[in-house]
């Protein structure tokens, strides 16, 4: 069982079936009057965010806001709580209505890391802040030292613009593509522009991630190590 794996067990069943409740069910659903999770995201979102900080604050004394803000990012990033929600078995648990699961959902990256805020907003309701602290300090430590050891402050912007300005006839301008998402768990893409002209795309959870991802992305089309 899944309380059985994250070591919590819900004083109220409520909240852990509400946490794994995709929209998609409770629509389909609608005269059983079922609650998604999205509300529990939201708020597991904000304690994810804290007890983060706090762990980083703490055990990176060395490290200045500029790079601790990077490393809280890289550590509380989609992919990151995809993994976590695919070691937790999330995928197996998650309530997913008839088109999202032939969609493949059960899969989907974003559907899985809102799951575990979900999971995480609802241990804070049900236990309070030590339970929760309890659950994020279950991976965190160590998505950070995964973070460090793959490069997580590299600034593929400064990399790449350092490139561009040896040739001075070279412009390079980032412009935003689209958003998606709830405002609480926005999506952003952007384009790079190289001359004018697209030349890489890049998404994140904050506009500067994405201009970093499409920074990154040009580099390696350019076949340029990272720094």
């Amino acid at each position: 069982m899944l309380q059985d794996r994250i070591g919590y067990r819900f004083r109220n069943p409520a909240l852990f079936r509400k946490a794994m409740t995709h929209s998609s069910y409770a629509n389909e659903q609608r005269m059983r009057h079922l609650q998604n999770n999205e509300r529990l995201e939201f708020l597991g979102d904000s304690v994810l965010g804290f007890v983060t900080a706090d762990y980083l604050y703490n055990h990176f004394p060395e490290l200045p806001e500029g790079q601790l803000t990077k490393l809280r990012a890289a550590v509380v990033c989609e992919h990151a709580l995809y993994e976590i929600a695919q070691e937790l078995g999330i995928d197996q648990e998650i309530c997913l209505g008839h088109g999202e699961e032939q969609g493949g959902g059960r899969q989907r990256p974003s559907i899985l890391a809102d799951a575990v805020e979900a999971l995480l907003g609802a241990i804070y309701l049900d236990g309070g802040i030590e339970p929760a602290r309890a659950f994020v300090l279950s991976f965190i430590p160590r998505k950070a030292e995964e973070a460090r050891k793959g490069g997580a402050f590299t600034d593929y912007k400064t990399q790449l613009q350092e490139i561009v300005q040896k040739n001075r006839q070279e412009t390079l301008e980032y412009r935003l593509a689209g958003e998606s998402g709830p405002d609480h768990a926005k999506v952003f893409t952007m384009e790079l522009l190289l001359n004018s002209n697209v030349f890489a795309q890049g998404t994140g959870r904050s506009k500067k991630e994405a201009e970093q991802m499409a920074a990154k992305q040009a580099l390696e089309l350019m076949g340029v190590r990272k720094a």
